[in-house]
């Protein structure tokens, strides 16, 4: 299922693989879409159709953004099915809903002038309160069943193992048959983009690109005819070529933040040229900021780069 989603990405892919459980024949299904009234009807028009009496004996979400988790809960209690997840993902998705309310926290304020946004900017997203994540998941069921590095998933008559990653959201799992040479692979690799990589609020000294790029060099050992089925864009060979490639260009993206730094100290805001091929708008602004943000701390991290915090807004410079 190619389901639509707002904003630059436009889709998601969803995956059922036909499966068997104590109750008879199903599929178990792998993503969802957000939780929007567009999104439910396609499903709808699915079971109408071309899925006509099937039912679903599994949601297995590869992690906790709206576009791959959003319906997983409705579609649980719709099919009376089990959740499978990540523990971090499950919980992260959790903790998400729980903390919707209308006033945007003060120290997510804070992160956002930190980061060098002018007030036209914070009051636009202020105006949109926090409860954008509720507004498109569902709520999720109270129970879930844990997925974990390593484990084989038996389903419709194949293994899968769990391969969890990290940097785009906190245990993304994918999953892969080795028998038959297919990855789900959800964001973890992506034909023609690189997932947006961003440094949280919530975690201000963690290093989620350093993160993201450990987890590309795990998938360099997946065999180069093995079949990547991914959370957007066609399906494709090459995982080792294509991993190599996204870990180029963010060393590449790095290496001219670091060059810009000898000419003297920047904001978030200020990386935006120096990262992005287009330009940003409100629409983006977040996980541009957030993917800025990761670039700076990967370069603390590797010793390139130091902060300073002045009024409240931080600058980085060449360190040393």
């Amino acid at each position: 299922m190619r389901l639509a989603v707002p904003g630059p990405l436009r889709h998601v892919n969803c995956w059922l693989l036909e499966d068997r459980d104590e109750r008879g024949p199903g599929y178990a299904l792998v993503d969802t879409g957000m939780n929007r009234t567009e999104t439910r009807d396609a499903w709808r028009a699915v079971f109408r159709g071309p899925l006509a009496g099937a039912r679903i004996t599994r949601v297995i979400a590869t992690h906790m953004h709206p576009d791959h988790v959003g319906l997983a809960g409705w579609m649980c209690a719709y099919h009376d099915a089990a959740l499978l997840m990540t523990r971090t993902e499950w919980l992260t998705a959790k903790l998400a809903l729980a903390d919707a309310r209308d006033d945007v926290p003060a120290d997510v304020v804070s992160w956002w002038r930190m980061a060098g946004w002018d007030e036209t900017q914070v009051a636009h997203a202020a105006a949109r309160g926090w409860r954008g994540f509720g507004r498109i998941v569902h709520p999720l069921p109270h129970a879930y069943r844990r997925m974990r590095e390593g484990e084989r998933l038996a389903i419709g008559g194949r293994e899968w193992r769990v391969m969890t990653g990290a940097g785009h959201s906190p245990e993304h799992a994918a999953l892969f048959d080795a028998e038959n040479g297919v990855l789900i692979a959800g964001d973890q690799l992506l034909p023609r983009i690189s997932s947006n990589v961003s440094m949280s609020h919530s975690e201000p000294l963690g290093d989620p690109l350093g993160e993201w790029l450990d987890s590309l060099a795990r998938l360099r050992d997946l065999p180069a005819d093995t079949l990547v089925l991914p959370g957007h864009g066609d399906p494709f060979t090459g995982a080792a070529d294509r991993a190599d490639a996204i870990v180029g260009e963010h060393r590449a993206r790095l290496d001219t933040l670091a060059a810009r730094l000898a000419d003297g100290p920047i904001r978030a805001v200020d990386a935006f040229p120096l990262l992005f091929a287009r330009s940003i708008g409100p629409d983006v602004l977040w996980m541009a900021t957030g993917e800025a943000l990761a670039h700076f701390r990967r370069l603390e991290v590797e010793g390139r780069a130091a902060a300073e915090t002045v009024d409240g807004v931080r600058r980085w410079r060449a360190a040393g």
